[in-house]
């Protein structure tokens, strides 16, 4: 009995190179690591209610977490039906400075689509922060 032996892994057509799959998931990956794109993330987990305000704290200052403190709890983002999660559809950012940065997210809820706006600024410690959140919410407090 003969057997042949590759190096491949099952299901790549090619040893020498990534599949297109897992070279566009390292690119996601690293593009999620940017502090415009990982504050967006978790900006619409606390806005549709997956995650708690306070996972927020450290990230947030001042005006802005106190502003998070009084929506939040209204879920203004969470989806129409069980099961239908809002999405993020874009992200993007502006550099107006060195250390800051302002981000914008649009997100998709059921059928309409939401903008959120944000400002981040890197601390002396080198962490980013939220200074300022904008969205087009209409919430009544």
């Amino acid at each position: 009995m003969i057997t042949t032996h590759t190096t491949r892994p099952p299901g790549r057509p090619d040893s020498r190179r990534p599949s297109r799959s897992a070279l566009a998931a390292a690119r996601r990956s690293a593009r999620d690591r940017l502090p415009h794109y990982w504050f967006a993330h978790r900006l619409l987990q606390v806005l549709s209610g997956q995650r708690p305000v306070h996972s927020l704290l450290g990230h947030v200052e001042g005006r802005a977490y106190d502003d998070l403190l009084r929506i939040a709890p209204l879920a203004p983002l969470a989806g129409t039906r069980p099961g239908r999660e809002p999405v993020l559809l874009q992200v993007g950012a502006s550099t107006p400075g060195p250390g800051v940065l302002e981000a914008f997210a649009r997100v998709r809820v059921g059928e309409r689509t939401r903008a959120l706006a944000f400002r981040l600024e890197q601390a002396p410690d080198r962490r980013w922060r939220c200074a300022a959140v904008e969205s087009d919410l209409r919430c009544r407090t």
